[in-house]
């Protein structure tokens, strides 16, 4: 039994669970707010940081990237043509390479802003870093997402999928991060027809539905965001 302690606008959360989806694994999801610095979710992982996987008999997996290993560890083998992290150690490189990129630069310049500002600021005290948005922060994330945007359409020019010729931790990472900034309205499709299309490829996928489904209190997702047409 596997349990996933996330959040659900949490791009690193909804990158494990496109992960777990695509193995075929139902975790039990438990929401975590890790501003509060719950002392049992402190114990489980001393970061205060999400995701954080259980699995009975096994210690405590901390981060999205960590846990990407963990599963590819202990259920990449069963998966043969379908295994998200490659055999090949160049293609390995690639894709960790990118998973680094969108779970890290990405994170930092667009998706973890858009989704701190708009959404978890909203459920903070002051204390803890709550309040209104910081506008110059948003400002910042929207103009930086048009170079990331740039850089998928680039990616899949030239490229079946973003890290080769099959669907990887690559995608599911860009796109995990992609969906956060979606559901708040933040993407600019029509800056780039080439990123449009690969995400609406992964967002058919079947791993995509729960992510589809997803609503957060006070907060409607934009319009198009479980459309899979756009």
């Amino acid at each position: 039994m596997l349990t996933l302690l996330h959040q659900t606008l949490c791009p690193h959360s909804r990158f494990v669970r496109l992960i777990l989806g695509e193995y075929g694994q139902e975790p039990q999801l438990i929401e975590e707010r890790p501003w509060e610095r719950h002392e049992d979710f402190l114990k489980l992982n001393p970061a205060g940081s999400l995701p954080v996987l259980i699995e009975e008999g096994q210690p405590p997996v901390p981060g999205a990237s960590i846990i990407a290993e963990y599963l590819d560890e202990t259920r990449g083998a069963e998966q043969g043509e379908a295994r998200l992290l490659p055999i090949s150690i160049s293609q390995r490189v690639e894709v960790r390479r990118l998973m680094a990129w969108f779970n890290e630069r990405f994170f930092d310049d667009v998706s973890g802003p858009l989704v701190g500002e708009r959404e978890f600021k909203r459920h903070m005290t002051v204390e803890q870093g709550g309040g209104p948005p910081d506008s110059s922060a948003l400002r910042a994330a929207r103009h930086n997402i048009r170079y990331h945007l740039a850089y998928i359409g680039w990616l899949v020019q030239t490229r079946d999928w973003l890290a080769g010729e099959r669907l990887s931790y690559a995608d599911l990472a860009a796109a995990a991060h992609l969906s956060a900034a979606d559901y708040l309205g933040e993407v600019p499709w029509t800056d780039n027809d080439a990123a449009k299309h690969w995400y609406a490829r992964v967002k058919s996928r079947p791993s995509f539905r729960a992510l589809l489904t997803d609503t957060v209190a006070g907060m409607l997702p934009s319009k198009h965001y479980a459309n899979l047409d756009f």
